[in-house]
């Protein structure tokens, strides 16, 4: 039970060193030595763990994604409609690229051109993003004449844009830009009601 718990720890240690490394220097610059230094642990440790830095990396965009959707759960709950839950969403990734290594090195890793095989994260974030707006469309919260797949291109776009601005300087990116991004999309997308369109819900 000890030894088990030891390795949980340092598993848990690597996937957040590796998270920090691949996040601040992409994927090409990222050694496995340097990890195992920032971890605290030795090579054979890693190596124990993780054969490459492929597998190591695919561990990261996997734990980005858990947290995603652990969000994704929490929020689902409180949600007052489809679009919502989406504009909650991805105001709270936009908090997460700032402030979680894990969440900001999924993105990075899902666009990193010296990683051929990693698109894990990003190509789970499109789907979830084009699912959800085909919920929302079921339910009748979409404009007609909106097509799910078109604006959900545009989002993923702007949340991965939100990756970098936030790579490149982690004090200047703030949810308050999500919301500026959703008050300029929202009207276009979403069904009007009474003659009004809905606005971007405040955060809770």
């Amino acid at each position: 039970m000890v030894k088990q718990l030891r390795a949980a720890r340092t598993r848990e240690a690597l996937v957040l060193a590796a998270a920090e490394t691949f996040a601040d220097d992409g994927y090409a610059l990222s050694s496995l030595p340097a990890i195992s230094r920032r971890a605290g642990v030795s090579a054979g440790a890693l190596h124990f763990h993780f054969p490459s830095k492929d597998a190591l990396a695919a561990e990261v965009e996997s734990a980005a994604r858990r947290s995603v959707e652990e969000r994704v759960a929490v929020r689902r709950s409180s949600a007052t409609s489809e679009l919502h839950l989406l504009i909650t969403v991805t105001r709270e990734l936009l908090v997460a690229v700032a402030t979680d290594a894990v969440v900001r090195a999924g993105f990075r890793l899902s666009v990193d051109p010296s990683r051929k095989s990693g698109t894990d994260f990003g190509r789970w974030w499109r789907t979830w993003v084009c699912e959800q707006l085909l919920r929302a469309q079921h339910q009748g919260e979409l404009a007609e004449g909106v097509a799910p797949d078109r604006v959900a291109a545009v989002i993923v776009a702007a949340t991965f844009g939100f990756e970098v601005l936030g790579a490149q300087d982690r004090d200047r990116i703030a949810p308050l830009h999500a919301d500026q991004f959703w008050s300029l999309v929202l009207p276009q997308l979403a069904a009007r009601s009474d003659g009004f369109v809905c606005a971007v819900p405040p955060a809770s």
